[in-house]
């Protein structure tokens, strides 16, 4: 491991235990005050460190909410387990969990529809669990993008593919399209990469209001066509908003009335 990243970790792992001023940080990992200076300073720039007005440090606000962060994603799996599992089992077609990650929609888990064998030489379904596909591709990831801030949205449409005009119309079309999602909160399309597969998506709350997560169900066209899958929609609503409650989360509560067949119980705050 590299010195610096070492010793910047291992200062953080020390204000831990407590606020220090420089002279007690420096001590705590036996270097130099100037050495000690120059990691709080670079942690303070990135906020993950904040200097007190009595000059002693502490830990910054974006430790917090990474650390919030890495809750959110490896819990929710957990929670969401049997609400995807009664989903599937009642209608049999394929349920999902996804979250966004670095642009990109992130499958965390996945029950599998009851289908007969697909066609020799049919294309298989996007969304086998660790897989990705770009947000923008799916259902699942305008879902996602439709609740992000705008300046992380802003960032993440600059980094289309094509040349500026080509980007440009691309964001405005794309803008368009999540504002319709963010009104009526749920976002219909191809599962992914695949336009055999019709899915609809709907998204899961945390804590703070904004969307940590998004359910899917989805089904080869082939078997279930677009209207015939959309009549399940407020089945998912209400799975995607039960899963919200049991999280802890904030939704507001329009679906819920018990179609998905489990105990809604609102967890405790993990604050």
């Amino acid at each position: 491991m590299s010195q610096t990243v070492d010793r910047a970790l291992t200062i953080l792992a020390s204000l831990g235990e407590g606020p220090a001023s420089l002279e007690q940080a420096a001590a705590r990992i036996g270097v130099h005050k100037s050495t000690a200076l120059r990691l709080l300073r670079t942690l303070q720039e990135h906020g993950f460190v904040h200097r007190q007005p009595d000059h002693r440090y502490r830990l910054g606000g974006r430790l917090f909410g990474l650390a919030q962060q890495a809750l959110e994603c490896i819990d929710i799996r957990q929670v969401a387990a049997p609400y995807l599992a009664s989903l599937c089992e009642r209608y049999g077609h394929t349920v999902q969990l996804a979250v966004l990650e670095d642009g990109s929609v992130l499958y965390l888990d996945r029950v599998e529809g009851r289908y007969p064998a697909a066609p020799s030489g049919a294309p298989e379904a996007a969304g086998r669990i660790g897989t990705r596909v770009p947000a923008a591709a799916s259902a699942a990831g305008k879902v996602l993008l439709a609740d992000l801030p705008e300046e992380q949205l802003t960032a993440l449409l600059d980094g289309l593919d094509g040349g500026p005009s080509t980007a440009a119309r691309a964001a405005d079309g794309l803008r368009a399209e999540l504002a319709a999602v963010r009104r009526q909160g749920w976002a219909a399309g191809q599962g992914g990469y695949r336009d055999s597969v019709d899915c609809l998506a709907a998204p899961i709350v945390g804590s703070e209001g904004r969307s940590i997560a998004v359910c899917t169900i989805s089904a080869p066209a082939r078997l279930a066509p677009e209207a015939e899958l959309s009549r399940l929609l407020p089945e998912l609503l209400c799975t995607a908003e039960a899963i919200s409650l049991a999280y802890g989360g904030s939704p507001t509560p329009r679906w819920c009335e018990n179609r998905c067949g489990a105990k809604h119980v609102v967890r405790a705050s993990r604050t």
